[in-house]
């Protein structure tokens, strides 16, 4: 890449050679803590300091990423990667920067080399492809069942499918297939095809102010494969094979990617990942566009970044860097104006697109988009223990409790994913769910490191005031039905509205207590329905469980439905610690459990509490065999089930 205007001159490795053992060890004006926002005076004067504070949120200020500004009082990227200055003094070039946290860099050193010298062939090669393949394909394979779909939709075509088992013997660029349809296109795909509005939105977040050279040249932090604990980086005069200068590091290189470096360290900086960027711009555009696979594409965004650290190629610090830019960058993207209409067309065309492809409604195509047991990202469980460890990889949390205040603009990220909730609540799902303070890196401007879209996609993460939802049954996907699967904790409460659905899996917490008004609000797992009171004024409890649901408080419901699956050998459905009570209008549905239904002449518990007052209305079961006779009792209600 051309060197900018007014940036350092290349600077060869024998001309500024630099001991790695002193680089990692030695410490100029370390902070003694981490702040909530990145204090710029190890970088910058006391002046530009104090105007970088006080600079414009990034989403009105994103268009400043460009290669003439590299200052974070000018460059809104740089500004939001500054928790990089709390751990990198950069130095007049490449290769004289100094660590200001260096058991964060030594970490970092050693977690590279571990992984690199541990890696298998096939991991090897599958860096290979990821590196090489244009970052909006790789993308796509996250979509699972939509995948194939996609890529014939859109013309989306690759030539990069394997690789070589050795180095080969030039750089190697994706390209468009010689035997591709007319018309086809690399990244996400053609303008003129099916899917043109979908490629145009994720080529758009990932425009013209959305690349990371301005902040390699400003941090000027080599790449690993540059830099080694115990030796120095000198060349020599040694050249390898294919006539590179020869480093003694412990970060191995994949084999098939070594003739595409770059000779020239000044222009070929490790943070932030360029790949990782791109990978986090290419899935959160099409998360917008497909939410229905908005956990699998945040997933795969992160896996493709891993294999940056695994080819060698980049560091975690490189990987981390990538990741909250990506974040900021496509934030402020969607928010953008300008992008208004783009952005609705392109969800909207990819809606009937996958809906008319596969005979779908918007109530049915996220089942069919998860509906493929060999899909690699059918377990959610197993996507969020991939995640989890990449939100930080090697570095400790150093203490602090500073709340986020979420950046501007960030809400939009979650626009089609958590349509039913209005910009503040998407705001405060951000805010509940996202990482605590305290991570170096993560902590700079506006603190776009810590935000969690993954847990976020699954809901709040506390209720620290009354949330109040509504979802309508008529809006069809999302709109209509939605689950919630994080742990939810705080003070406040849940109230429920609308003719939708919405479903509770957590261990929850909350103690403000839970109101259904209408619609269904099913319970799906024991403490689904937190601690504290719940009261069903309208439409229809469901439980969802195979154990009994514990209700921390008081029951009270009427003009409304409780619904129970009936399951041999459970406790009661709905286990009450305090008083129950049934008032005019209330009804009890059941159904038998299709594995482990009750016989006929068992008797089945229902409702256990401390008390019970008043009786249900009607009790239903839906059998063509069984009726259900209920039996009160002042600690509850049983059914007794009969022959027709």
């Amino acid at each position: 890449m051309p060197s900018p205007a007014g940036h350092h001159s290349p600077v060869s490795v024998t001309e500024r050679a630099m001991k790695r053992r002193g680089f990692l060890k030695t410490s100029l004006g370390a902070s003694a803590g981490v702040l909530a926002a990145p204090t710029f005076a190890s970088w910058l004067g006391a002046a530009d300091a104090k105007a970088a504070t006080a600079a414009a949120a990034f989403v009105d200020d994103y268009k400043s990423n460009v290669v003439a500004n590299l200052t974070p009082e000018t460059n809104a990227v740089v500004r939001a990667l500054g928790g990089m200055a709390e751990v990198w003094k950069t130095g007049a070039a490449w290769n004289t920067g100094t660590p200001l946290r260096p058991e964060v860099l030594r970490a970092n050193m050693r977690y590279c080399a571990r992984i690199t010298s541990a890696r298998t062939e096939a991991q090897a090669k599958e860096a290979f492809v990821y590196d090489r393949q244009h970052q909006s394909y790789a993308m796509i394979a996250a979509l699972g069942p939509l995948a194939d779909l996609y890529k014939s939709g859109a013309k989306a075509v690759t030539s990069i499918t394997s690789a070589p088992d050795t180095t080969p013997a030039t750089t190697i660029s994706d390209a468009v297939p010689a035997d591709a349809p007319a018309g086809s296109a690399l990244g996400a795909g053609s303008y003129d095809s099916a899917l043109g509005q979908v490629a145009k939105l994720v080529d758009t977040v990932r425009g013209p102010y959305a690349s990371g050279n301005p902040g390699k040249f400003a941090f000027q932090y080599p790449r690993p494969w540059r830099m080694n604990e115990d030796s120095e980086v000198v060349d020599t005069g040694a050249k390898d094979a294919l006539g590179y200068p020869v480093y003694d590091s412990e970060v191995v290189v994949v084999t098939q990617l070594l003739r595409q470096r770059s000779t020239n360290g000044a222009e070929d900086g490790g943070f932030p990942s360029g790949h990782t960027n791109a990978f986090h711009l290419a899935g959160l555009a099409f998360a917008y566009a497909v939410p229905e696979r908005f956990q699998e594409l945040v997933t795969r965004a992160f896996e493709l970044s891993h294999t940056r650290i695994m080819s060698g190629m980049h560091s975690t610090v490189d990987v981390l860097g990538g990741r909250i830019m990506a974040t900021a960058l496509a934030a402020a993207a969607l928010a953008d104006s300008a992008n208004a209409d783009l952005k609705a067309a392109a969800r909207a065309q990819a809606l009937a697109y996958f809906q008319a492809q596969t005979g779908t409604t918007a109530d049915t195509l996220f089942a069919y988009a998860h509906s493929d047991a060999d899909d690699q990202y059918a377990d959610r469980d197993d996507n969020a223990q991939a995640v989890k460890p990449r939100l930080t990889y090697v570095l400790n949390r150093d203490g602090g409790n500073e709340p986020l205040t979420v950046p501007k603009g960030a809400e939009v990220l979650l626009e089609t994913r958590l349509p039913y909730l209005d910009a503040a609540q998407r705001r405060e799902v951000l805010r509940t769910t996202a990482l605590p303070s305290g991570y170096v890196l993560l902590d700079g401007f506006e603190q776009w490191g810590r935000l969690n879209l993954f847990a976020a996609a699954d809901g709040y993460g506390a209720f620290d005031s009354g949330v109040t939802v509504t979802l309508d049954a008529a809006a069809g996907g999302f709109g209509a039905a939605d689950s919630w699967r994080n742990d939810i904790d705080g003070r406040g409460s849940l109230t429920k509205q609308g003719t939708g659905t919405l479903t509770l899996t957590g261990h929850n917490r909350y103690t403000g207590g839970t109101v259904l008004k209408d619609g269904v609000l099913a319970a799906g797992s024991a403490h689904a329905l937190g601690h504290g009171d719940v009261r069903v004024s309208g439409g229809t409890l469901r439980v969802a469980t195979k154990s009994s649901v514990q209700i921390h408080g008081t029951y009270a419901q009427e003009s409304s439905a409780l619904e129970v699956t009936l399951r041999s050998g459970r406790g009661p459905a709905l286990e009450v610690t305090r008083r129950a009570v049934l008032g005019a209008g209330s009804v009890l549905s059941l159904r038998l459990d299709a594995d482990k239904p009750p016989a006929a002449g068992s008797t089945v518990r229902v409702l256990g509490a401390a008390g019970l007052r008043g009786q249900f209305d009607r009790v239903e079961l839906n059998s063509d065999t069984l009726r259900a006779v209920p039996v009160y009792t002042a600690e509850g209600l049983s059914v007794r089930l009969l022959k027709r």
